[in-house]
């Protein structure tokens, strides 16, 4: 079953993913970690008729897809951060938000918290840099307090 659905979507599936990236090896490997999903998953698309396990992979890629999107800026944003965020504090969060407790925060949430409080970015803006919703990137800001409230409650 898996060799038929590799035989018949693989080239399709490259020409998809090659619109979508603009690149064709940056395609073929993402096509080639969702046959590796699907070997994984082989129970699964075994209950499923073609039709439904060619959408099945068309998501895994285009998930892949996203996820490689929003790890290349979370890098490119992560490797223009200041190395000590307390140098750049407002006077009014210096003994709020110290390096020590930005360090305690989940590194997503760091970064956004960062960005929002510390660079002013918005949570539009946030959102599409992170291809996130704005509703998320508020999410796991209100995450960030809690956090660090609890931090400063310990």
């Amino acid at each position: 079953m898996l060799e038929e659905l590799y035989r018949d979507l693989r080239d399709e599936l490259i020409r998809w993913c090659t619109t979508m990236t603009q690149d064709r090896s940056t395609a073929e490997d993402l096509v080639q970690e969702a046959f590796w999903k699907a070997i994984n998953n082989e129970a699964m698309l075994q209950t499923m008729t073609p039709p439904q396990r060619r959408a099945w992979l068309y998501q895994v890629v285009k998930n892949l897809f996203i996820d490689r999107t929003r790890h290349a800026a979370y890098e490119a944003v992560m490797e223009e951060l200041p190395e000590t965020a307390g140098d750049e504090l407002p006077s009014e969060y210096d003994s709020l938000l110290s390096q020590d407790l930005l360090r305690r925060l989940p590194e997503d949430e760091r970064v956004l918290f960062v960005l929002r409080y510390i660079e002013g970015y918005n949570s539009t803006e946030l959102g599409k840099l992170f291809s996130l919703s704005p509703g998320a990137v508020r999410a796991k800001l209100f995450s960030a307090r809690q956090h660090l409230k609890k931090e400063l409650e310990d």
